[in-house]
């Protein structure tokens, strides 16, 4: 299947194809307040407090079919995200677009001051790669907190080499394409895809000078890494070598296949390092057409440079009988960061409008909603759009110094950071019926079930018990605010089944699972203990839970990523009310 074929789902919400306009927030299907044709049905059915009529649950425990066209109105909006995002540069381009389209204002760390208000929404962006947004409540004063969803939005890749370019094979006369992995990239799961390239291109304008990045996506499948056929023996069966059998076929070259002989590429990179040949000069004429075509460049030697990678072409789509799954490269973890850019524009949407069409005031924020999505979380986030750099401290630190000028911005982050709660929001491994013996009972989550929260003793997460407690108190104010006829908590043992336990209403409540690894098994590890350690703030370590987790394909399920958005909106919601419920708690 192409990049341009829609989803075969049953799903009535079919995917946008690549060639039409993208669709902007009054038209998105993620929530009914982002739809102004749609406020008088969301008032007196969703999110305002005010309860709608009670639908009884079929007899089997299904959600009523209200849910489901929600769920999966939701899953199909991830679906196109993955599908229209093949790189990191891309997400970020397109997270940036959603805010600014819901009147965000964009703002540059090169600027020398910021003028921010209560009331106001900005994002902010570092290489194209990582991103911040915030907004800043209506009631803010100074040392109040900040809630905090992070997360990571690269993903395992192959990245083209700085000089790709590889002699025709004399035997075969294929042309193939010097790469190299991305932390795990060019696992076994890379064998046999339909690969297409993307990335950025760094473009100089011949008549300003002016210096720019564009975005490319050459959408149709390009290159394919073979594998060898199992006939071959032994040699088809050991681990593969990533320098040398690893080496995607794009092309075959007609001149050899005649008898002819490729030029050798080594006078050709000298001459490229003295700097007397264009940076396109050094790469293969096919992908220089192929990418100058895209983009509209007519002057190949306008191209300075770019950052391109290989990527699975096949789009994102649900799949089951009855589409209880989503199919899909690079869910880890777009799917969680997707969940927390969602969930606070729901939010801030949901406050706004409620005040509005209510005509009675809320009440009134007075603390810092943020998200934070980072680049490098997969080869440890070591460089600065990673989240060991300064972005989000350097970030924080500016937030405090604009919404209180000529005061002494010192004490007042202290205070801040003490006030605040972060949550690293980061897939994790669902449980996986082929491989028991590799779970911990009653640790192992469940796809549309709920966020797990992930637990480790030795530091590799943040999750601990004052953590824990305020995670549970969101699910519970949650719940209790959309269905006030049950008001306990549904922190749930992942194993339990929670069909019995859905209320009679239009939602099924947030539960919470847990995720720990055996103790003979190494934990894998988040942006969570770096942030949490560098800012000095609580933390908790979250995940929705995936199948093949590092692998060019995985699955979640189809009602995850509306899952992620309730949980995100429940945490901006109410964190400002669970941190005076957790006053001295941990002095």
């Amino acid at each position: 299947m192409t990049r341009n074929t829609p989803s075969t789902s049953n799903c009535d919400i079919p995917l946008r194809r690549r060639n039409e306009e993208p669709r902007t927030p009054s038209e998105s299907r993620l929530h009914p307040l982002l739809n102004p044709s749609k406020l008088n049905d969301a008032v007196d059915k969703d999110s305002m407090g005010i309860q709608p009529e009670a639908k009884t649950v079929p007899p089997n425990g299904d959600p009523p079919s209200s849910y489901r066209r929600r769920s999966q109105g939701y899953a199909q909006d991830f679906c196109q995200f993955l599908s229209d995002n093949p790189t990191v540069f891309h997400a970020v381009s397109s997270t940036k677009n959603s805010f600014e389209n819901a009147d965000f204002q964009s703002i540059s760390e090169r600027q020398a001051s910021w003028d921010l208000q209560p009331g106001g929404k900005y994002v902010l962006t570092r290489n194209g790669s990582s991103l911040v947004a915030f907004t800043v409540g209506e009631g803010y004063k100074p040392g109040n907190g900040i809630a905090m969803i992070a997360g990571h939005v690269d993903a395992i890749t192959t990245r083209i080499k700085p000089f790709p370019k590889i002699d025709t094979d004399p035997e075969g006369g294929y042309t193939r394409l010097g790469v190299a992995p991305y932390a795990s990239g060019l696992n076994h799961t890379w064998w046999d895809r339909d690969l297409s390239i993307a990335g950025r291109v760094i473009v100089k304008d011949a008549s300003t000078g002016k210096v720019s990045q564009r975005l490319v996506d050459l959408e149709k499948p390009i290159a394919r890494i073979p594998s060898l056929a199992e006939h071959f023996g032994d040699i088809a069966r050991q681990p593969a070598n990533k320098e040398t059998q690893m080496l995607p076929i794009v092309g075959l070259d007609g001149q050899v296949l005649e008898g002819g002989k490729a030029s050798p590429e080594n006078e050709e990179r000298r001459e490229t390092l003295s700097g007397s040949k264009p940076f396109t000069a050094t790469q293969p004429p096919k992908l220089v057409s192929a990418i100058a075509k895209k983009l509209n460049i007519e002057d190949h030697s306008t191209i300075l440079t770019w950052e391109l990678e290989l990527y699975d072409s096949q789009p994102a789509q649900l799949g089951g009988f009855d589409d209880e799954f989503i199919f899909g490269g690079r869910i880890d973890d777009k799917l969680c960061s997707w969940a927390a850019v969602q969930g606070l524009l729901e939010y801030t949407n949901t406050h706004s409008v409620t005040q509005r069409l209510l005509n009675h005031p809320t009440h009134t924020n007075s603390t810092i909603n943020l998200v934070a999505l980072f680049d490098d979380e997969e080869i440890g986030s070591l460089q600065r759009q990673g989240a060991r750099g300064n972005l989000l401290p350097s970030t924080v630190e500016r937030i405090v110094q604009s919404l209180n000028p000529g005061e002494d911005a010192a004490p007042l982050l202290s205070q801040t950071y003490a006030n605040s709660f972060l949550v690293s929001a980061d897939v994790t491994h669902a449980y996986n019926p082929n491989f028991p013996s590799a779970y911990l009972p009653h640790h192992s989550p469940r796809l549309n079930t709920g966020v797990s929260i992930t637990q480790d003793p030795n530091g590799h997460m943040t999750s601990n018990s004052i953590s824990t407690a305020i995670t549970q108190r969101f699910v519970e104010k949650y719940n209790h605010d959309n269905d006030g006829n049950n008001t306990n908590s549904l922190t749930l043992p992942s194993t339990t089944t929670t069909g019995s336990r859905i209320r009679s209403s239009h939602e099924k409540p947030l539960v919470l699972q847990t995720f720990q690894i055996r103790n003979d098994v190494r934990s894998g590890g988040t942006v969570g203990p770096m942030l949490s350690s560098k800012l000095g703030v609580r933390a908790i370590d979250v995940g929705l839970p995936q199948l093949s987790m590092h692998s060019i394909r995985a699955t979640t399920g189809s009602e995850d990523p509306m899952i992620g958005v309730k949980f995100s909106r429940a945490v901006f919601e109410y964190w400002e009310g669970v941190r005076e419920e957790f006053e001295g708690a941990e002095d």
